[in-house]
């Protein structure tokens, strides 16, 4: 048949033997855009509950928008685009003719444009610490854009289906491509897609209709809160048990974000955005390992990773809420002052810049202390590197101080590569990966090879983990004549950047973790902070890998037996309420030679990130995060021949012609059945 044939001409594989596999070809490698909801409005994209279908348009350049918006006639169209095309002007396009639109597919390219970030111009303005009452000429970045290049198209509501895909434009080629104006001729290729979202509206209604749902025999939720779990630790253990303020108990906390985010769901990668922060201080902290040990300083250090970042600070709003209410092993008194690393991979020159708030400054205290910070930082400079004090009525970049901030006036810095806007042409973009950093190795390396082979970027990063190393010692009144012995681990940077950008499973992740996880490190790893879990041991892959990375880097290897490790309060010089006892599959550990695995004990814990609006049933609230996700039945695209209105009418006309035919004639058969099937009179008599 004609269907069949053509068919064959698509390059997937159709390998069942029923009438609907063989009219649909499922198209594999798919990621849709979903919808988002916060207190007062809903973004993202979705179909209708059966499904949209529509004619495959590819648009090969803006001016071509004419066809499927106005001219084509087969509408409803689904437009393919490629990666170049997929930008704001022609998305409102498309979205304003929507009723001429079943859907958008878009192209994944093997390079980057040239710059892309569908974040806004002004991440997280409502919930940093700038408003009209701190600081309001400061706000919504009157004196400073810091993503000159967002186009906000994530935070844009579609209401037709918006999916990414990898497969190629053979079958519009093949049916559909328009020759000198003229329509083409049927049968045309046309796709399905779905993604139809349960959540409508916004926060609070979706969480009412949970609440609602939750009474009924088969409770089934339409929305979940967005957050994960942080990851912290310390030089010198706290007793988990024990929370709320420490008396005599100075805090100097190291702080980075985790995730990051992209227009399409769970594909974000995030490498200037997040990566080359997190890994900094991951180096950072592992350099401070030995040293702390020989040498404590005066201060403890608390390294803290946050989760959720990207969807106005969840994982630092918090911590700061836990801080404030006793619910955490330090409050804020406790916290001496606050270092955070932000975007540190791409520098213009040597130049590092310091960012802190203007604002609190005002204070003479804060402005003492935050100099001294500086002064200990600039007295490190590298000789790669130059620490550049930003200018003080400069604001900070958006960052988890501002969290810190909004509930007290604590000294702090932003490390970052950016004085004003972001060096990052593709903040919070797919784009933003190992290219974006210029992560760059031979060609015909082994995967094995280019794990321990040394980048630049990883030579740079170390070098920038060195000084926050000795700059987060000398703030903590460590011993001077220690500082030159800080040296953080090139070797180990480079292998971090190898996992969390090119392949997580790769060898040394594997000896970081216990072999129960191994299925966790998917390759890419994804930074979306995705939806809540209430249990540690449901906490998102990347997150368990940080801990597990943070343990390796910070902790000891113990001679403890795997029983031993996992119960370790039976023994008389452990306790689970000051160490996390980690069994990891092996690798070398730092006092030892041998291969194997091994018990980590190590002053590093996960502590819940999901935003106290949520426990404070707030869900219209301004002050802290309210982003949920809304859940769905299933995400599916496929693709079929659609024949053409006329041959459709035609074949229902003669379908319903057969149909009344074969009434008619049953009827006639049935009125006549003592005729037509009358058995033949037997005799009167027989004779037997």
């Amino acid at each position: 048949s004609v269907t069949t044939r053509d068919l064959k001409k698509i390059t997937l594989d159709v390998n069942s033997n029923s009438v609907a596999q063989k009219i649909y070809v499922e198209v594999n490698n798919t990621v849709p855009c979903v919808r988002l909801l916060n207190a007062t409005h809903q973004i993202g994209c979705q179909s209708s509950i059966s499904g949209d279908t529509g004619v495959i348009h590819v648009l090969e350049s803006e001016a071509d928008l004419e066809w499927p918006l106005t001219k084509g006639p087969n509408p409803p169209y689904m437009i393919l685009l490629e990666s170049h095309l997929f930008t704001r002007s022609i998305m409102m396009k498309i979205k304003k003719e929507s009723s001429r639109i079943a859907g958008v597919t878009v192209v994944v390219p093997n390079t980057s444009p040239s710059e892309f970030s569908p974040h806004t111009t002004c991440p997280n303005e409502n919930t940093g610490v700038y408003s009209d009452t701190y600081g309001p000429h400061l706000a919504h970045c009157n004196t400073t854009v810091w993503n000159p290049l967002g186009n906000g198209l994530s935070y844009e509501e579609f209401d037709f289906p918006v999916f990414s895909l990898k497969e190629d434009k053979q079958c519009y080629y093949d049916h559909n491509r328009v020759v000198n104006g003229s329509a083409p001729q049927y049968p045309l290729c046309a796709m399905q897609l779905f993604s139809h979202m349960f959540a409508v509206t916004d926060t609070a209604t979706c969480m009412r209709r949970n609440d609602v749902i939750n009474f009924s025999i088969n409770p089934e939720m339409v929305c979940d809160p967005l957050g994960d779990f942080n990851v912290w630790g310390s030089i010198r253990p706290y007793n988990r048990s024990q929370l709320g303020h420490r008396d005599n108990e100075s805090v100097v906390m190291a702080a980075a974000r985790l995730d990051s985010r992209a227009f399409f769901w769970d594909v974000s990668t995030g490498a200037e955005g997040s990566i080359s922060g997190f890994v900094t201080l991951l180096a950072a902290a592992h350099a401070l390992r030995d040293v702390t040990q020989v040498a404590p300083p005066t201060h403890n250090i608390l390294f803290a990773f946050f989760q959720g970042e990207a969807f106005d600070y969840i994982g630092s709003s918090r911590m700061v809420y836990d801080m404030q209410n006793g619910k955490f092993v330090i409050d804020l008194d406790n916290v001496h002052s606050l270092l955070e690393i932000g975007q540190v991979g791409l520098r213009n020159g040597s130049d590092l810049f310091l960012h802190s708030d203007p604002v609190s400054r005002m204070n003479d205290t804060v402005n003492d202390q935050v100099r001294e910070h500086e002064r200990y930082r600039c007295s490190l400079i590298h000789r790669h590197h130059r620490l550049v004090d930003n200018f003080q009525s400069s604001p900070l970049p958006p960052s988890s101080l501002q969290r810190f901030l909004r509930a007290q006036n604590i000294p702090g810095i932003v490390l970052a590569d950016h004085r004003a806007a972001f060096n990052n042409k593709y903040y919070e973009s797919y784009y933003d990966n190992a290219d974006n950093l210029n992560l760059r190795y031979p060609p015909n390396m082994t995967a094995e090879e280019q794990l321990e082979f040394l980048t630049d970027t990883a030579m740079a990063l170390t070098e920038v983990a060195t000084v926050v190393a000795r700059a987060l010692y000398k703030q903590a009144g460590g011993d001077g004549t220690q500082v030159d012995n800080i040296k953080a681990d090139s070797k180990t940077v480079t292998q971090m950047l190898f996992g969390f950008l090119v392949q997580a499973n790769n060898s040394w992740f594997q000896a970081l973790i216990p072999p129960e996880l191994k299925d966790m490190l998917s390759d890419p790893p994804d930074f979306y902070v995705g939806v809540a879990s209430s249990s540690p041991a449901k906490a998102k892959p990347l997150t368990r890998l940080v801990q597990f990375l943070l343990a390796n880097l910070t902790g000891t290897a113990t001679n403890l037996t795997q029983d031993q490790c996992q119960k370790p309060d039976d023994l008389p010089d452990e306790s689970v309420q000051m160490y996390s006892y980690l069994w990891v599959q092996g690798t070398v550990p730092h006092n030892g030679t041998e291969k194997g695995p091994f018990c980590v004990r190590a002053s590093v814990r996960l502590s819940q990130a999901l935003s106290p609006a949520f426990d404070l049933g707030e869900y219209a609230s301004r002050n802290y995060s309210t982003w949920t996700e809304s859940r769905w039945k299933f995400i599916k695209a496929r693709i079929f021949l659609v024949a053409s209105r006329d041959l459709e009418m035609l074949t229902l006309g003669v379908g319903v012609a057969v149909l009344f035919s074969s009434l008619l004639v049953t009827y006639f058969i049935s009125t006549k059945a003592d005729v037509l099937f009358s058995s033949a009179r037997e005799p009167a008599s027989a004779a037997y």
